[in-house]
């Protein structure tokens, strides 16, 4: 990020400017991260505030923009956000994760520098430290294209951000010590749209307004704990455009089942009777419902919403066939000029197949979650950072766990240690998830997209690659896999770094369902990857190791 040749900084919001450089624009922020009490399911409980917002803000950027962060950590504990969906190209050390940094210690402050290369779509952040996530630091972050790179579509009146969650009225510290004494959280108390749940009584402030007539864009993403959310209007529906990154083939829609960490985005016309409409969450694939409401009003409405809520679908098949009906848009370009469908993904070999099989189980008594048979647990000194000072040896074992799990996996013994893959550099791989569970299962992986290719019931053979779609697959950051399913994503690890992926359900991930790719270049050269960054904090065996040479070009 060198190269800089004039700055100037214009003041565009509270906590918010915005540089011009001589080279991508720049978009500062300063967060201030605290404790708050709300009442988002009408009883008061402590949250987590940035810049006493709740959600946080939302972060609006472009393409290949700089953003700098400066969070300040003023709870009682150490504290992380991770950028969910961005890419972080070359650049793993701000992504926010324990694996690559050390937590931001409470009543100190660390800068995010990262830059949004080459991506654009919708996105959330969240915590990472703990059980955070459950009561707030969450938000949207979007990326729009630039003004040279044509959108398949015209543009809307207005861009709304919409953050569900499933909610526990719980505290974080609370829900933490559940699972540290071995016991699996509860179903949530609710439902909230941008940390609200209308009450329905009339006196509710509408979310978003539409004027008649008008199209709107709705970026719905899923930040909450563990339950898909089908996401509806009211009146309405939904013509998706694009999801996590990627222009898709436009169908319109009723409902969408959103999973947890994944994102849409929507484009709603203003065609009805002009009155208030209610934007409905409600949880899936459990035997008890529960709703959340937010309110769209019309700019002329005159009228309350009907309390008559639109109904959602039942059972899995219905969202397994909502799954095959989405498809990359092949001829809308999207950080980049070039269409989407010239890179040919289908026509690549793969060079290496690992199949993840998730269980649960009990270790010394108490639940763990895993990923072939390791459960993985945080070392104190950050797996990155071991690598960077060559002390790897020190903290973890690679290739702990093997490519093709034993049968049995699923039931077998449970090991907890950090669970680590070595994978090479800019090799083209298929990676299997198997759910032998009855629960619902959504992954993401950091620092990539990756191409959904198939999501099918049963279990995965070879056999199975006949089913794959290897023309129009979309793109994307997070993938779901249903009750005794299996899930095929195929993508190049191009990107150096050493890159999470994790069960999206954040108990199982709390609970070690997760592990880390490390990707190395040979070349240990800043064509590939960043150094450490001047700021970074260092903590566990590291702290006071003198630096490690830097890479050179």
């Amino acid at each position: 990020m060198a190269g800089v040749m004039f700055l100037v900084l214009l003041c565009i919001s509270a906590g918010t400017m915005l540089g011009v450089r001589g080279e991508d624009p720049y978009l500062f922020f300063t967060w201030n991260v605290t404790y708050g009490t709300l009442s988002p399911l009408g009883v008061p409980q402590q949250v987590i505030l940035i810049n006493n917002q709740f959600p946080g803000p939302n972060i609006n950027s472009t393409s290949n923009n700089n953003i700098v962060i400066n969070v300040f950590n003023n709870l009682d504990e150490p504290f992380l956000l991770t950028w969910s969906g961005i890419q972080q190209r070359k650049n793993s050390w701000q992504d926010g994760v324990l694996g690559t940094n050390c937590p931001i210690l409470p009543g100190t402050n660390y800068t995010y520098h990262f830059q949004v290369k080459d991506q654009i779509g919708s996105y959330i952040y969240y915590p990472t430290t703990g059980m955070h996530r459950a009561t707030g630091g969450f938000g949207g972050l979007r990326i729009n294209s630039r003004l040279l790179i044509p959108v398949p579509y015209a543009d809307p009146e207005d861009d709304y951000t919409v953050i569900l969650n499933d909610w526990y009225s719980k505290s974080h510290t609370a829900l933490q010590k559940l699972l540290d004494s071995g016991r699996t959280l509860a179903r949530p108390d609710g439902v909230l749209v941008n940390g609200k749940n209308a009450k329905g009584d009339g006196k509710d402030e509408p979310l978003f307004t539409m004027k008649p007539g008008k199209t709107y864009k709705y970026r719905i993403c899923n930040a909450g704990l563990k339950n898909t959310l089908n996401f509806r209007i009211q009146g309405h529906t939904m013509k998706l455009v694009e999801m996590e990154g990627s222009h898709v083939v436009q169908n319109v829609y009723e409902s969408l089942d959103v999973h947890v960490g994944q994102c849409f985005s929507v484009l709603v016309t203003a065609n009805q009777d002009p009155k208030d409409y209610y934007m409905v969450a409600s949880t899936r694939f459990n035997k008890q419902v529960l709703t959340g409401k937010g309110i769209i009003r019309y700019t002329n409405g005159k009228g309350p919403a009907s309390p008559e809520l639109p109904e959602a679908p039942v059972g899995w098949a219905w969202s397994l066939n909502q799954f095959r009906s989405f498809r990359w848009n092949l001829t809308a370009s999207a950080a980049r000029p070039n269409p989407q469908g010239s890179y040919h993904y289908g026509s690549i070999n793969i060079t290496r197949t690992i199949k993840l099989v998730n269980s649960a189980s009990r270790v010394g008594g108490k639940l763990r979650y895993a990923l072939n048979g390791v459960s993985h647990v945080n070392p104190e000194t950050p797996l990155k950072l071991a690598e960077y000072y060559g002390v790897a040896d020190k903290v973890f074992k690679y290739d702990t766990i093997l490519d093709s799990p034993q049968a049995n996996v699923a039931n077998a013994k449970i090991v907890t240690q950090p669970n680590v893959l070595n994978l090479t550099f800019r090799n083209f791989v298929e990676i299997i998830f198997e759910n032998h569970e009855k629960s619902m299962q959504s992954y993401h992986l950091d620092g990539y997209s990756f191409f959904a290719v198939a999501v099918e019931p049963g279990t995965w053979t070879p056999e199975k690659r006949k089913q794959y779609n290897l023309l129009d697959a979309v793109s994307r950051t997070t993938v779901q896999v249903y009750p005794k399913s299996w899930a095929a994503i195929l993508l190049t690890f191009d990107n150096a770094g050493l890159w999470n992926i994790r069960s999206e359900m954040w108990e199982r991930a709390y609970l070690g369902q997760q592990l880390y790719a490390s990707v190395l270049s040979p070349a240990r050269s800043l064509r590939d990857e960043y150094n450490l960054p001047d700021n970074s904090l260092l903590c566990g065996i590291v702290k006071d190791m003198p630096k490690p040479a830097p890479y050179s070009i």
